[in-house]
């Protein structure tokens, strides 16, 4: 198949005790299936979503709503066994917020490969592993946007924050109403060791499932208290001991890219 980025606003994912006070989305009102030829399916009365990929195509989906700023949640359980060469995605155009999770072989982990685009300007990952098998049961992935600062969680853990830090001029996304898009597609050239190993096509088709899709913007009922979040000092203690443990790559510690990027001389947490 032609290689198809397709990235998601989110989600997230991406909240686990968050959800259970939120009203859960309907995929049938929320979303609309994009591409993948009926690789994408809507299940359970509109309660969970699945994304297949096979050697023809893989699928996706995009919100039917943009939206400028809010908190967005997901839970989804991703592709199991050895997924390598596969990439489920999260993230939008260009103002976009990404998540990616790179395929693994059997044995080794998913990689979390998160970035920040802000007026087509990227060039900003981090990269993470979980502590966790994200292919045995749902997790909870989740961003929080808001004008001062982006916030990636995993399990209502934080795992990264970008800040707005235009008064440096960094272009921070502001302005522009994003979709949420969630695809899985073939990146077999890059996706795994660097494109080293490929997809194993025997064990197609491959699914990732998506339930729980929720969006808390400023036209929402209830509390707003996400328009002006940040870390209390649990929050940045969590964020520290991802980075830790976890993080396993930062543009900002890279030494031949970090002075390109002025937001690097001012936070470790960034």
């Amino acid at each position: 198949m032609a290689n198809r980025v397709s990235k998601t606003l989110l989600f997230s994912l991406f909240v686990s005790s968050f959800l259970a006070a939120a009203s859960a989305g309907n995929f049938y009102r929320d979303v609309d299936i994009t591409w993948g030829d009926g690789r994408g399916k809507i299940l359970r009365r509109g309660n969970s979503l699945s994304l297949s990929l096979d050697k023809a195509s893989g699928s996706g989906f995009q919100s039917k709503r943009a939206y400028l700023f809010g908190r967005f949640d997901v839970q989804m359980k991703l592709v199991p066994g050895n997924s390598a060469g596969t990439l489920t995605s999260q993230g939008n155009m260009h103002d976009e917020i990404d998540l990616e999770f790179l395929g693994n072989q059997s044995g080794s982990p998913y990689t979390l490969h998160t970035n920040v685009y802000s007026q087509g300007k990227g060039n900003r990952e981090q990269e993470f592993h979980l502590w966790f098998d994200p292919t045995m049961k749902f997790h909870t992935y989740s961003v929080i946007w808001n004008p001062q600062r982006i916030i990636i969680l995993v399990d209502n853990i934080p795992i990264r924050v970008f800040g707005n830090s235009e008064s440096i001029g960094v272009p921070y996304p502001k302005n522009q109403p994003m979709k949420i898009q969630a695809s899985l597609w073939d990146a077999e050239d890059w996706a795994t060791q660097g494109g080293k190993v490929k997809t194993d096509w025997s064990k197609a088709p491959f699914t990732a499932y998506y339930r729980n899709l929720s969006a808390l913007t400023t036209d929402s009922d209830g509390s707003k208290g996400w328009l002006t979040q940040d870390l209390d000092e649990q929050g940045r203690k969590l964020l520290r001991w991802v980075q830790m443990h976890y993080m396993i790559y930062n543009y900002c510690a890279d030494r031949n890219r970090r002075f390109s990027h002025r937001e690097c001389s001012r936070s470790r947490l960034l």
